[in-house]
This record gives structure tokens, C-alpha cells and sequence, in this order.
């Protein structure tokens, strides 16, 4: 499901906040780490209603993604 882009607006804010307290990085290093990530291709395209999730549980998806990310370019 697409959901309303203020939605979406609203929930990536406020994912990368969570995501930048939880990872204690400035809000602007999160930004970018979020809008290069797959996680907000799945929010923006309504992959698995990925926005209906929480804010705290898409943070940690992020900090997931990125630690795997860091580690395939280590190999």
C-alpha cells in the first residue's frame, strides 16, 4: 500500500532521529546513511507497509543494515 507522502515525510523525520540517538551520530550523518539505504527505498515504495512500523524498530532495522553494510565491504 502506498501510503499519503506527508506520511511518509513524517516517518522518515522521525526515523532518522531515533536513528541518530540510538547510533550517536549527528542528525546530518543520519540523513544521509537513511536516504542512501534500502530501508527508505521500502518506505518510499510501500514495500511491506514498511511505514506502519515503529520508529524505534525501523531505527534498529537501519542500524542493522548498516553494520551488514559495513561488513560486506570488509570481506
Amino acid at each position: 500500500m502506498m501510503a499519503n507522502r506527508t506520511l511518509v515525510g513524517n516517518k522518515c523525520a522521525d526515523v532518522i532521529k531515533t536513528y541518530a540517538t540510538f547510533a550517536k551520530i549527528p542528525l546530518r550523518e543520519a540523513f544521509d546513511v537513511f536516504y542512501k539505504s534500502n530501508l527508505y527505498f521500502e518506505i518510499r515504495h510501500g514495500i511491506s507497509d514498511m511505514h506502519c512500523r515503529s520508529d524505534g524498530y525501523l531505527a534498529e532495522e537501519l542500524q542493522i543494515e548498516t553494520r551488514r553494510a559495513k561488513g560486506n565491504r570488509n570481506e
